[in-house]
Formats: C-alpha cells, sequence, structure tokens
C-alpha cells in the first residue's frame, strides 16, 4: 500500500527508509554538554584536522609546530562551515516537511528530527568557535555571514538546494570515516565533536536521498535542466565563499604564526589553504560514489558532463612545499 496525497507518493520503500532514519535518530541521540563537551576545552598541543585534510602537511618549510597550528586554523574554519552550511540546511529541510504534513507521519517524524538536529549542530559549532576563540590569537575572521548566505542559497530552486544539501552532508560521512576517525594525533574534543555529528549525519544523508528523489519526480526535463544550471551556479557559489576565507586564513597565520614569513612561503600557504579548502568543501563530496550515483540516476550524461567541468578546475594540483 501507498500513503498519498496531491503530489505525494511514497512506497513502503521509502517509509521503510524514513522509519530507517527515525530509528537511527533515536538511537544516536546526544546531548552537547553530557556526551560531547563534558567540561572540556581544548588542548592546543594536537592537530585539529588531520593531514589528509589539511593544507598544512605538504608545507614542509614550516616547522611542525606551525604546521599543527595551521591545522587548527582550518579546523576551526571546518567548524565553522558547518555551523554556517546547517542554517540552509534545516531551513530547507523545514520547508519541505509542508509536503507530509497530512501524509505519511513517519517521513514527518524523519524532518522534524532533522530539523532539531541541525539546531542542535550549530548550537555544537558555536560552542565549539568560542572555546577556539579562548586559546587562539586575536584576529580571526569567518568571512561568510550565514542569514546571507542562506537567503541565497534557499532562493535557489528545491531540487538544486537538495542536491547541495545531499553533497555536503555526504561528505560529512567519509572526512569522519576515512580521515578524521583514524588519526590518534586530533584534539580528542575536536574529534568527538565530529563523531556525534557523523552519527547523526548518517540518518541525514537518508533523508537527503528521499526527498531529492521525491522533488525530481515532479520536475519536467526542462525544469531539470534549469535546476542542474542552478546546482552550478551554488557550486560557483560554494568556490567563492572558500577563496575568501582562505584568504583570510592565510592572513590571520601570517600574522600569527611566531615568525616573519617571506612573500613565496606566504604564497604557498595561501595556495595550500585553498587547494584544501576546495578539496574539502567541493571536490571530495562530488568524488564520493555514494553522491555521484545519487546525481546520476537523476541527470542526463551532457548534464553530468557540465557540472564536471565546472569542479575539475578545483582538484587540488600537486605543488612543491
Amino acid at each position: 500500500m501507498q500513503t498519498s496525497l496531491p503530489g505525494i507518493t511514497i512506497s513502503p520503500e521509502g517509509t521503510s527508509r524514513y522509519a530507517k532514519a527515525v530509528n537511527l535518530s533515536k538511537r544516536v541521540r546526544f546531548d552537547i554538554e553530557r556526551d560531547v563537551f563534558r567540561g572540556r576545552g581544548f588542548d592546543f598541543d594536537t592537530k585539529f584536522l588531520p593531514d589528509s585534510m589539511s593544507g598544512a602537511g605538504a608545507l614542509l618549510f614550516l616547522t611542525p609546530a606551525e604546521r599543527r597550528y595551521l591545522s587548527q586554523v582550518e579546523g576551526r574554519t571546518y567548524a565553522n562551515m558547518f555551523g554556517l552550511v546547517e542554517r540552509f540546511i534545516g531551513a530547507k529541510m523545514l520547508d519541505v516537511s509542508r509536503g507530509h504534513w497530512l501524509g505519511d507521519q513517519t517521513a514527518l517524524e524523519a524532518l522534524v528530527r532533522f530539523t532539531d538536529e541541525e539546531l542542535k549542530h550549530q548550537e555544537m559549532f558555536r560552542r565549539l568557535e568560542i572555546l577556539a576563540a579562548s586559546g587562539m590569537p586575536d584576529g580571526y575572521r569567518f568571512v561568510p555571514e550565514a542569514n546571507a548566505v542562506a537567503s541565497v542559497v534557499l532562493g535557489k530552486s528545491t531540487w538544486a538546494v537538495l542536491a547541495l544539501i545531499c553533497h555536503i552532508e555526504v561528505f560529512v560521512l567519509a572526512h569522519y570515516r576515512q580521515s578524521i576517525a583514524p588519526d590518534a594525533e586530533i584534539s580528542p574534543l575536536f574529534k568527538d565533536v565530529m563523531l556525534h555529528h557523523w552519527r547523526e549525519e548518517s540518518q541525514h544523508v537518508i533523508v537527503d536521498e528521499l526527498e531529492w528523489a521525491r522533488e525530481d519526480a515532479t520536475l519536467t526535463p526542462q525544469a531539470r535542466d534549469r535546476a542542474v544550471d542552478e546546482l552550478i551556479e551554488l557550486i560557483g557559489a560554494v568556490d567563492g565563499i572558500v577563496q575568501a576565507q582562505a584568504q583570510a586564513d592565510c592572513q590571520w597565520f601570517v600574522a600569527t604564526c611566531g615568525r616573519e614569513l617571506t612573500k613565496g612561503e606566504a604564497q604557498r600557504v595561501d595556495r595550500a589553504l585553498l587547494d584544501a579548502y576546495r578539496w574539502q568543501y567541493i571536490v571530495s563530496g562530488a568524488q564520493e560514489p555514494r553522491f555521484v550515483n545519487s546525481l546520476a540516476a537523476k541527470i542526463t550524461q551532457a548534464q553530468m558532463q557540465r557540472i564536471e567541468q565546472v569542479i575539475a578546475p578545483f582538484a587540488p594540483k600537486a605543488r612543491a612545499a
């Protein structure tokens, strides 16, 4: 039996997947203070981001302490980036929940839980920023403004926004599983934040995929082609954000690393940060099979090539340290 309202059809398989997301949400539910922070601050003798994600590892002209500090700069931005994107992710999921108000109540519960968890994540990353600020030099600047970014993103079609959201939450899973979890040298607090974030994002991706597919089923080929263009515009907007933040982080690192870098060294730091940020926030998700397969199932080969052509220049290139 299918649960149906005008414009909504959820198969038994779909209902089962929404139910899975609800059950996972209940199982991994956490309290920010009791389960994550537990009265702790940062150990600034540890890295925040692993070498496999950070641009610091390749900069061999920096001392080990300087590379560790650069990883902390990047980790601080990494946390702030999640606080940023979760502003529009939560708003969009609250918006699409309207389609389930008088329909499948399991789907509605999954989306309500999703939105509640995104609000909690924003608070968690705000607290992480406060702790980072308490132990790092003054002058850090997070360039993008969350509400302004959210307004731009939410002005795009639902299909494009859901595609971007799925991309982001897929790379969250990949970053933690492949890089953060295996690294024993990362700050224990930073790792715990990312662990609990990963646990809840694991069930968010299920909902992302279901809602994206549901929206895709309503589109004409012409509307989908316009939505692909809007996704490309969003990718460009993300790149604009990471370019500005990489420049700001480079300037702050150069000013606070404890010694005067040469102009060439500063330029290398800037390039390494931009390469790292483009990989973290664009390329890594675009290369994840889970996202690639979801995207490919909805668009033509020509549309996929348009997206790939935009992303290809962002892939980090090997540079001498």
